[in-house]
């Protein structure tokens, strides 16, 4: 597929079969991150992969902990306080691979950079037939010190984009998306 072709593909996937992402195609895909944007080229990028489903499921039930001892004042939140207090809902989706892409220091572009590899990743992993999905939820629990340790993350590094990557265990409706809401176009006089 061409760029074009995985931009309108890529859906965020949540629902994946235990399949695993062997080794070779997720170093295609880290490869892919990499060639992304960096500012000044300083390429601040660091990657983790965690491929231990019981790793993972520990790391899911410290986050839910963690989301559901703060007050949950905005509607979002609110919105997810059901499923975060269900025993068996897993952040990752069950899915067998996280990448979780950290800074070792954070500076002015960073978590630009950052967020810049990540998209690479998943539009690659949309061209390899995998599934993809940002977790917002995890960036708390990645971030606590004995996290940071075992991902391999000195401690001052910032965990910043946690991607969960698989195979779909179905297909994934394809959302409709509102057209540009263009503010200001401005032309030479």
């Amino acid at each position: 597929m061409n760029v074009v072709e995985a931009i309108y593909a890529r859906r965020a996937v949540r629902a994946y079969q235990p399949r695993m992402v062997d080794e070779p195609t997720l170093r295609l895909l880290l490869a892919a991150a990499v060639q992304a944007p960096s500012a000044m080229n300083q390429q601040p990028w660091l990657f983790s992969v965690v491929q231990d489903t019981a790793q993972l499921k520990r790391y899911s039930d410290r986050a839910k902990e963690m989301l559901l001892s703060v007050t949950v004042a905005d509607a979002k939140g609110a919105h997810y306080r059901g499923l975060l207090e269900t025993p068996s809902f897993n952040i990752f989706y069950d899915a067998a691979t996280l990448v979780v892409i950290s800074v070792s220091a954070r500076g002015p572009y960073s978590d630009a950079d950052c967020w810049l590899a990540a998209e690479n990743l998943m539009l690659a992993a949309c061209d390899s037939g995998l599934g993809s999905c940002c977790i917002g939820f995890a960036v708390p629990v990645l971030n606590e010190p004995e996290v940071k340790a075992e991902l391999g993350l000195g401690p001052s590094a910032v965990a910043i984009a946690p991607i969960i990557l698989g195979y779909p265990a179905t297909a994934t409706a394809n959302i409709a998306r509102g057209a540009p809401n263009i503010v200001a176009w401005m032309h030479a006089k």
